[in-house]
């Protein structure tokens, strides 16, 4: 770490001008790739011990081929430490590596999409609503030396952060977003995912929130609130349809009152319709001039009556 001071010139006060001195710390990370650094070595009891193995080797050949050569698969890469210090040249693989016994060890890291799938967390939304959430992170290593060297266990710091990420960003969100905006949610989980296991050697690709649980009680108010909206709009849209057929019936009868055939014709009508169903109804057709006489008669009797 390097310690530097930045003298940055202030405002004025009282017509004299001030200075502030910051104090910037500059830390120097070590690149895990490029193992040994150039100043320290590996020291004379590090060079004594790898004589000493490399004898072996060459004492126990061809049977010491067995223990030194290694071989990993195309998905995987192999961290080398020799002495507890990571080897120049980053990880070996895919293929074939050479291991000194006793001085140098190796660990496997497996380069695929992982999937994680996150438990369902309890999450009180921004609107006082207790919701269950789980989701769905894919990731992968993308620097097997970095993930091994920089995290203990970068599987386990993954599934851990992902679940209070989960938690975090729930938490800012009405109940409604979490419904409905769950695209933006998952966004905005993967950016934070993958900007905090970057330091970790892991790229998170993909984040899906599968399912929103919510409790019984609010399922049941939700649904009774739907049913009583839809039993509104049915009656808005039945009272709409009775008044749109007041005014054709208001509109017919008007046209029926302005001619005479009209009446007749639409008797006869209704005459035809009623005899196309197959019923046991007995209809006895009464010619309309007859009911209009009698009506007429009717009004001239009261007529008389009156005078």
């Amino acid at each position: 770490m390097k310690t530097l001071q930045v003298h940055t010139n202030g405002g004025h006060k009282n017509g004299k001008r001030g200075s502030h001195v910051s104090t910037v710390s500059i830390y120097r990370q070590e690149d895990p790739m490029g193992g040994d650094d150039p100043d320290t070595g590996i020291g004379m009891c590090g060079w004594l011990l790898t004589t000493i193995s490399w004898f072996l080797v060459i004492i126990t050949l061809p049977f010491s081929l067995c223990v030194c050569f290694k071989v990993v698969q195309e998905y995987e890469r192999a961290v080398i430490f020799r002495l507890g210090r990571l080897l120049n040249g980053g990880a070996k693989g895919p293929g074939i590596f050479f291991v000194l016994p006793c001085i140098e060890s190796y660990q496997k890291v497996d380069l695929r999409t992982i999937t994680l799938g996150v438990p369902p967390q309890e999450v009180l939304t921004k609107d006082s609503v207790t919701v269950s959430v789980d989701a769905v992170v894919y990731y992968r290593v993308s620097n097997a030396t970095v993930s091994v060297a920089n995290v203990e266990n970068a599987h386990h710091s993954t599934r851990l952060l992902a679940q209070t990420t989960l938690r975090n960003i729930l938490g800012t969100k009405n109940l409604h977003e979490i419904l409905s905006d769950r695209e933006s949610i998952a966004g905005s989980m993967q950016i934070v995912l993958d900007e905090a296991t970057h330091d970790w050697g892991i790229k998170v690709e993909r984040v899906e929130i599968k399912d929103a649980r919510l409790p019984v009680q609010l399922q049941r108010a939700m649904a009774k609130e739907a049913e009583a909206a839809r039993d509104a709009r049915a009656k808005v849209i039945a009272a709409e349809g009775e008044q749109k057929a007041s005014r054709a019936l208001r509109e017919a009868s008007d046209v029926i009152a302005k001619s005479s055939s009209a009446l007749q014709l639409r008797y006869l009508q209704t005459l035809n319709s009623i005899s196309a169903e197959k019923n046991s109804t007995v209809i006895f057709p009464l010619p309309i001039d007859l009911i209009t006489n009698l009506l007429h008669g009717k009004d001239s009797e009261k007529k008389e009556k009156d005078i």
